[in-house]
């Protein structure tokens, strides 16, 4: 299993990007999955449903199953956040894990930045940055620069820069 990250500040279109990135690897016969990384408290459960019921009785776990898909949710309580490692290590195995945010975290990533945010750019200080995407000129950047329209440009650095899991160093 290959991954690489798209990381870069809120609102730079990372979301965006990759909505249309993984119908265009899926079209180059690619198994792509995600892990996104949620910044704030979330809930995919809603008040009301039996399972949001469980978790409010104490469940750790409450595994949620259709015959269209499963979802576990596990209550953390007092435990700290999970490593990416961890959590890669748990998900099915497929050709590519595309993976939102952990913009710290020491895994190949693909930088997505939007002039408009006002934000400073990643890549000068995280030396995991493989390539850049934006709306904006970088002169001098010794990185590929590609477009934010540029889907098939990205697709292909996707292709060439991820990296096996087991080949990264997650320190």
């Amino acid at each position: 299993m290959r991954v690489i990250g798209l990381a870069g500040w809120s609102g730079a279109g990372k979301t965006t990007l990759l909505d249309r990135l993984i119908p265009a690897l899926i079209a180059r016969g690619l198994r792509v999955s995600t892990l996104k990384h949620a910044h704030h408290a979330f809930d995919i459960d809603r008040p009301g449903t039996d399972s949001w019921q469980h978790r409010q009785a104490g469940a750790r776990e409450v595994l949620t199953v259709s015959a269209e898909r499963w979802a576990l949710q596990r209550e953390l309580a007092n435990e700290p956040e999970p490593a990416l490692p961890s959590l890669l290590a748990r998900m099915a195995r497929v050709d590519l894990v595309l993976i939102e945010g952990f913009k710290r975290a020491a895994h190949p990533k693909i930088e997505i930045h939007r002039l408009a945010n006002g934000k400073p750019p990643l890549h000068p200080d995280d030396p995991t940055i493989v390539a850049v995407v934006s709306d904006a000129a970088f002169p001098g950047l010794a990185l590929p620069l590609l477009h934010l329209d540029d889907i098939a440009g990205v697709a292909g650095i996707v292709q060439s820069c991820a990296l096996p899991i087991n080949e990264i160093d997650w320190c």
